[in-house]
């Protein structure tokens, strides 16, 4: 059982299972959002876990109604939506071709009743079943599918019919108000509770037009008129008459403004149900007309005085219990409304008759305060009692039909849900035996579907086991001896009985019994009943007391000697119909009790049940504060368990809760061959354990079948590899089964498959890891090769480029050095101002001039680079003096000392003046003018090379043309 819902673990879950994966959750629902799962049995896994997420997600996206296999879940949305029950959206599933198709709604299983009674498939007659908690919205479903079959009953009718259909329809819709008036009460679930359980019959002629219905009842809470728990409230017609009944009426019925009654708690409270004229106007349309309803009130108004009358404690004990101070205007006060001698009902309630004897003596006992309240509540439980059952009369003799003029029945069963409250007594008990009978019911039935569903897929039904609740039926039922049967023994024997009493002989017959438990924590007398919805802890104190629902003959005797006509006609003063008490002193049969009649009558329901085809409705009530959109997992599960379908979910798990069509199960699970060295594809039987013998080859699915039975002869491996040692029986035992058109298997076999799979996964992604390494590093080497051939055709560009554009630069200073070359020529030829030159004889004898290889060399590099020291000298910008000097020292590479010296030292061993152009040969005087050169007047020495000026710079390789 689920222990957590909110996102933690379950107890009935796997621990393989609650940590599925996206992918496997999609695989298993399909791949649909869970909100559009309109069914149940749709979601995978089916878990308790799994349904109430499905729940909640269509509850938060206002989707009340979803289907769970044979059964409708509703859940109450607790705010108004009339687009919901609207009569076109009846109209609409009337009148669908395929309503199950449609949406999921209460119209869907009307129609559906509808149809299969006007098919006269066998059996006939339909039942729906409508179940839930207090609050959950029983009373409005069956309310509503009211409306429903009284909407098919007009539109079927002829124009002729349609008057007669209209006025069926009116009263059926009328009793509904006139019922839960004097039958539903506010408690502290809901404000509109039904305290009873009523059976309607939806009769049917021939033609299937709606001709009457009829109403039967069962255990009535008649102990809510006297006695109420904190902050509930009474059965509703007590606060309608109080809040709704005119100045005179209230007079008329002694029930003067801001009066307070003991058994009218929370008057304050104003609910919709305190709608008085609703009710009377249904009663006129009934056939209750305005004097019975007065009087009718007259009594209700009479039980509410009665139940301010309050006895003090007598001092003698032979002496009557006397009235309290202001109790005697609340016993005349009654006695007038209910037309009864005041000192005669006075009496009753503080003198009881006892007969003993054969002459059947009569001896007169008076009362003690505890037994004078117990019979004034015993009273006015009578007279509610019988009220409430001529109401039901009078609704019947209004709706029902002859018997001659319908043939089928529509059955609407609106029951109790299970009930577990901290005090748990009688009523308790009985509405709790009544689930089991209906939860046994129920589950034969899902029971059936599912075996049809398992025979229409070709599969045994022998192999599903669930928990069946016959146990506890026999625990309370069974015979010879269960608790209902001590019970009404208890109330047999002639002695009082106490609770520790009746616990101590309910735990010693039924020891043993598995469903019988016992709270030792519990200071109380009381006993535990195991139920399938859970365990409840019952009260023994005053249980015997509840089931013998004694009725004084004094006190029947007291009411029929009323003259209101109303009590007259509940108790008539017949001698030919004499009451229980005086058969069962006549005839020494033994005493009808409480569960006798209920039991009976439950037996006689199940009858009519099993002789229809039963449909279900479980409503659910998402909290219980009646919040819209407010969903509370906690409540909902506890529901869940209370209505069955826990155990519905439970009996689903103990079969085959994951179903796969065999496509979605052969996309999912084909890469299992992998682990299978040989194809079985040829094969022409499939693997079935435990299944049909025979198989059917040719199917709609033909081409899916190599592959399946392929994936099917795997499984023998897997399952002997999952194996333990100690446990060999698994490995020959394969817990899936193949259908016609599903694949049934456990959630063990999904483990398994998912294992199988995940293996198969692993092996492709370590061959596919692999492949990618290969394939990352060699495209990593192809990578690093191209790196290396763009960095060397790069590099190579780049070196290109800068000689070039050296290339380019030389070219430019080249013609720079040309073009100034011409122009100094040009400059020195002007310089010699036409003088013409002579040469000058060399003396006889003389040898030519020469000067040590020191000077020469030196005169050499002032030849050469005379220019560019020049340009030098002259560019260095703030350099003065001895700086400047050195500059040109640098420039011209002189050797080591003054400069000055060093220039100077030409002019020591030369005579005359050189020209610029020429080496000077002797001695020549030029007459020039001034040069705009500095040092023009200074002859430089010829040189022997042949290589001067600005060629050594520019480094060119062939030597340069004389200008």
């Amino acid at each position: 059982m689920l222990q957590q819902v909110n996102g933690h673990s379950s107890g009935s879950e796997t621990p393989g299972k609650a940590s599925l994966g996206e992918d496997l959750q999609e695989f298993l629902g399909q791949e649909a959002p869970l909100h559009q799962l309109d069914d149940l049995t749709k979601v995978n896994p089916v878990t308790l876990k799994t349904v109430l997420r499905c729940l909640q997600a269509r509850y938060m996206a206002d989707i009340f109604y979803t289907n769970a296999g044979c059964t409708l879940v509703a859940l109450n949305p607790f705010k108004p939506i009339p687009q919901l029950y609207s009569p076109e959206l009846m109209q609409e599933y009337h009148a669908a071709p395929q309503p199950q198709k449609l949406k999921p709604h209460i119209f869907t299983v009307g129609e559906q009743t509808y149809r299969n009674v006007k098919s006269l498939t066998e059996p006939v007659n339909q039942s729906i079943v409508v179940s839930g908690e207090s609050g959950a919205g029983k009373t409005w479903t069956s309310r509503s599918l009211m409306k429903f079959y009284a909407m098919m009953a007009a539109s079927s009718a002829s124009c002729e019919n349609h008057k007669i259909a209209e006025r069926i329809e009116q009263r059926i819709l009328n009793s509904n108000p006139i019922m839960e008036a004097f039958g539903n009460a506010c408690t502290l679930r809901n404000n509109n509770s039904s305290r009873f359980g009523k059976f309607i019959q939806l009769q049917l002629n021939r033609a299937q037009q709606m001709t009457g219905a009829a109403v039967q009842t069962y255990l009535l809470e008649k102990t809510r008129v006297a006695c109420q728990a904190s902050n509930e409230r009474n059965f509703h017609i007590f606060y309608q008459i109080c809040k709704g009944a005119t100045k005179d009426e209230r007079l008329q019925w002694h029930l003067p403004e801001g009066a307070a009654f003991s058994w009218l708690p929370n008057p304050e409270r104003t609910l919709e149900e305190d709608c008085f004229e609703v009710t009377r106007e249904a009663m006129v349309h009934l056939g209750i007309d305005t004097p019975t309803q007065n009087n009718i009130f007259k009594v209700l108004a009479g039980l509410l005085h009665l139940g301010n009358i309050w006895f003090a404690d007598s001092e003698d004990e032979a002496q009557p219990c006397q009235l309290m101070d202001n109790a005697k205007y609340s016993v005349r006060t009654t006695a007038l409304l209910l037309q009864l001698p005041e000192d005669i009902l006075l009496e009753t309630l503080q003198i009881r008759t006892i007969r003993a004897g054969r002459q059947q003596q009569v001896f007169r006992k008076p009362c003690s305060r505890a037994e004078c309240d117990t019979r004034r509540d015993c009273l006015a439980k009578l007279i509610y009692a019988r009220l409430f059952d001529w109401v039901v009369s009078v609704i019947n003799s209004s709706i029902c039909a002859d018997s001659d003029s319908w043939t089928a029945f529509i059955g609407l069963l609106d029951v109790y849900g299970f009930e577990s409250f901290p005090d748990n007594s009688l009523e308790q008990l009985c509405i709790n035996y009544a689930n089991e009978k209906l939860q046994q019911h129920f589950v034969a039935h899902y029971l059936r579907a599912q075996q049809e569903e398992y025979t229409i897929e070709g599969l045994e039904w022998s192999f599903v086991n669930y928990q069946d609740n016959q146990t506890c039926l026999d625990l309370i039922e069974g015979s010879p001896i269960s608790i209902c049967s001590l019970i009404n023994e208890e109330c047999r024997l002639n002695r009082p009985s106490s609770a520790a009493q009746l616990q101590t002989r309910i735990e010693s017959a039924l020891a043993g019994r598995p469903c019988l438990g016992h709270n030792k924590f519990s200071q109380e007398p009381s006993f535990v009943v195991v139920h399938f919805a859970g365990p409840v802890r019952y009260h023994t104190a005053g249980l015997v007391e509840k089931n013998k629902d004694p009725v004084p003959p004094e006190l029947t005797g007291l009411l029929q000697e009323s003259q209101d006509p109303l009590l007259m006609m509940l108790f008539p003063a017949n001698p030919k119909e004499k009451t229980q008490e005086e058969l069962t002193g006549q005839s020494r049969a033994p005493a009808l009790t409480v569960v006798s009649k209920f039991k009976a009558s439950l037996d006689q329901l199940l009858q009519v049940l099993h002789s229809t085809t039963p449909h279900y409705i479980r409503c659910i009530k998402p909290n219980s504060q009646s919040q819209p959109q407010t969903f509370l997992q906690e409540e909902v599960l506890s529901q869940l368990e209370a209505c069955g379908l826990v155990e519905t979910i439970h009996i689903s798990a103990a079969g085959f809760p994951i179903r796969v069509s065999h496509q979605n199960f052969v996309e999912r699970y084909k890469l299992l061959r992998r682990l299978h060295p040989h194809s079985f594809s040829g094969c022409h039987s499939l693997y079935l354990a435990k299944g049909p013998s025979e198989w059917p080859l040719y199917t709609q699915e033909a081409a899916l079948q190599p592959l399946l039975q392929d994936i099917l002869h795997t499984l023998p491996a897997l399952i002997r590899i999952a194996a333990t040692p100690n446990d060999p029986a698994e490995a020959t035992q394969v817990p899936l089964y193949c259908g016609r058109t599903k694949v049934f298997m456990t959630d063990s076999m999904l483990e398994l498959l998912e294992c199988g799979r995940a293996q198969v996964l692993e092996q492709c992604a370590l061959c596919i890891q692999c492949s990618w390494r290969r394939h990352r590093l060699r495209k990593q080497e192809r990578q690093r090769r191209a790196a290396m051939l763009i960095q060397a055709a790069i590099r190579s560009w780049l070196t290109r480029k800068h000689i070039r554009r050296l290339h380019v630069a030389a070219t430019v200073i080249k013609r720079a050095w040309h073009k100034w070359r011409i122009r100094m020529a040009f400059l020195a030829s002007k310089e010699l101002d036409d003088v013409e030159e002579k040469p000058r004889p060399q003396a006889p004898g003389s040898q030519s001039f020469s000067l040590p290889p020191a000077q020469r060399g030196l005169l050499g590099a002032i030849i050469h680079l005379w220019p560019l020291g020049l340009v030098l000298a002259n560019s260095a910008v703030g350099v003065q003096g001895f700086q400047r000097k050195l500059v040109v020292h640098a420039c011209l590479r002189l050797p080591s000392g003054s400069p000055s010296n060093i220039i100077q030292t030409p002019q020591q061993h030369q005579a005359g003046v050189t020209s610029i152009r020429a080496v000077p040969q002797g001695s020549i005087k030029f007459h020039c003018r001034k040069s705009p050169l500095q040092y023009a007047d200074i002859c430089p020495e010829s040189s022997s090379s042949g290589v001067t000026g600005l060629n050594q710079i520019l480094l060119e390789r062939h030597r340069p043309t004389h200008v």
